[in-house]
């Protein structure tokens, strides 16, 4: 779960963990994300994630 362990260290945390996804909250936002528990995420989904985290597709490849 490369993606999880990348929105960790741009300040996410595990909320709750649900049958197939993980719930990530960060302290003074109203988002959460929804990440699904696959060893592979589709392009969308991950592009979905990334910009709903409100970083760019540049800073999470750094982060990875």
């Amino acid at each position: 779960m490369k993606a999880v362990k990348a929105f960790r260290k741009a300040g996410w945390s595990v909320a709750r963990y649900k049958k197939n996804h993980i719930i990530m909250e960060k302290a003074g936002s109203i988002v959460t994300l929804s990440v699904p528990k696959h060893k592979e995420l589709k392009r969308g989904t991950l592009r979905d994630l990334v910009k709903d985290s409100g970083l760019t597709v540049e800073e999470f490849v750094d982060l990875l």
